[in-house]
């Protein structure tokens, strides 16, 4: 589905040995990653890190491997609500990666760095790009990782999120996190910014320029806009911003402080139904495509630069489970309903059945059929997993209905055949038989997370 859609680089949330390997023998650029409860450990003994490396890294390369040319020390350590826990490891852990590398012979072709959240920058109001800093309590920690990013040849990898902003902020202009605002501009000196990803991106320029690193990379390492679970979190908004960012970022235009093609990572490839939605209900919605590689909504990943590019290319020959739903079974005493729904829930993903989200209408026994098939399809249909104290039946109407999709689960690994049932119909998204790509190579690049997985395609292991 990558090379069908002619992604080009792929940043991956761990080396996970089945999905590093199906990549081999591609011309797919790979991100590697150490978790961060492995910091510690590669932090405290050089050896461990030429161990990890060895293990996630040389053994797939080479000859007809796998094209890995990034290495991710952990995700996201400087955190502020990690409370410091990782920050007097995650950057000799980096740096005894990046020698283990070098020990290999591959510190000219594979670099490595720490993904960061935005929030290791500091900007006070009135929110000028121009007056962020580092955060205090790591300004010292970030000038050295800097100065060690700028030695290897490593770019700054920083995380940014509009949407979040927009859901997190009190009175946050809506327009302002997308790329067509004419309102709510910050005004910054002679620079005019319209939106919040240019004021956020210029705020790091700002902060390394002023720490005596003006020229240093920057790749955004993930970037991305929720399909579900909370209002602001549908398939229009993610649809707009997907494409306005996607444009912009390959236009050439730049930001006010960095003029040019911007290099970042979209996230994500698929919805991970298994997230932690502890952040939000919408933390297992930031798929570009539906969890089973359909396609949610019309995207060129070309920006359109040179003119229209070509449509997204859904995910082929997918291994369905029988087409068939567990839903409430109308003529029993619901006396138990609500707790059996919280049960399902509670074993399932019902995010979509949250306020704003795309299920949030319907009645009592219309989640209560929502959470008994997810919980249904989550154990893959097995006998005995839609009954529910006899509440529950099995029935092969769709009970889909408006925007709210009754799914069908994805068949186990171990029983994948050659041949499987057709797709059932997807009511919130996009045509499923999308045009074949051109050959026209798109420059920009999607961000696929790993932690969870199920078989969509061929030997892929994905369930994004």
């Amino acid at each position: 589905m990558l090379q069908a859609n002619q992604i080009t680089q792929v940043k991956l949330f761990d080396a996970n040995p089945d999905v590093i390997k199906s990549m081999a023998g591609t011309d797919l650029e790979v991100m590697v990653a150490a978790s961060n409860d492995e910091l510690a450990s590669l932090a405290a003994d050089p050896a461990a890190a030429v161990a990890w490396v060895s293990e996630n890294v040389t053994q797939y390369i080479g000859g007809n491997g796998v094209n890995i040319k990034w290495v991710a020390v952990g995700n996201e350590p400087f955190l502020s609500s990690y409370n410091g826990v990782y920050q007097d490891v995650a950057l000799p852990a980096l740096q005894n990666v990046q020698q283990a590398l070098a020990n290999a012979g591959h510190a000219s072709d594979i670099k490595a760095t720490i993904p960061c959240n935005a929030d290791v920058l500091n900007t006070p109001p009135p929110y000028l790009p121009s007056q962020t800093t580092w955060r205090p309590d790591i300004s010292s920690l970030m000038v050295q990782l800097t100065q060690f990013l700028s030695s290897t040849g490593a770019p700054f990898m920083v995380n940014f999120y509009p949407f979040l902003s927009l859901v997190l902020t009190t009175n946050f202009p809506l327009a302002f996190a997308f790329f067509n605002s004419t309102a709510n501009n910050i005004v910054d000196g002679s620079h005019v910014y319209t939106n919040v990803f240019d004021a956020s991106y210029d705020g790091l320029v700002t902060t390394l320029t002023n720490t005596g690193f003006p020229t240093l990379p920057i790749v955004i390492g993930e970037i991305g806009w929720p399909t579900d679970g909370v209002l602001d979190a549908n398939i229009q908004f993610a649809q707009s911003f997907m494409s306005q960012l996607v444009t912009h970022m390959l236009s050439g235009t730049g930001t006010p402080l960095r003029p040019g093609v911007l290099n970042g990572y979209l996230f994500s490839l698929l919805d991970e139904d298994a997230k932690s939605i502890l952040p939000g209900p919408f933390e297992r919605h930031w798929g570009i495509f539906n969890y089973d590689g359909s396609i949610k909504y019309a995207l060129d990943l070309t920006g359109g630069v040179n003119g229209a590019g070509p449509s997204l290319v859904p995910a082929q020959n997918v291994p369905y489970l029988p087409t068939k739903w567990c839903v409430v079974n109308p003529n029993m005493d619901l006396t138990e309903l609500q707790s059996n729904l919280d049960y399902a829930c509670n074993h399932g993903d019902c995010t979509a059945s949250y306020p704003g989200g795309s299920c949030s209408s319907l009645t009592l026994e219309g989640n209560a059929s929502y959470a008994f098939n997810n919980y249904f399809q989550f154990t893959d249909q097995l006998p005995g997993s839609c009954n529910f104290q006899g509440l529950a039946e099995v029935t092969t109407t769709n009970p889909s209905t408006g925007t709210c999709e009754f799914f069908v689960g994805l068949q186990p690994t171990s029983a994948v055949s050659s041949t499987s049932d057709p797709p059932p119909s997807h009511p919130s998204s996009s045509s499923s038989a999308a045009a074949a790509a051109t050959a026209n190579p798109p420059v920009f690049l999607c961000t696929l997370s790993v932690a969870i997985i199920a078989a969509i395609v061929g030997s892929w292991i994905l369930r994004l």
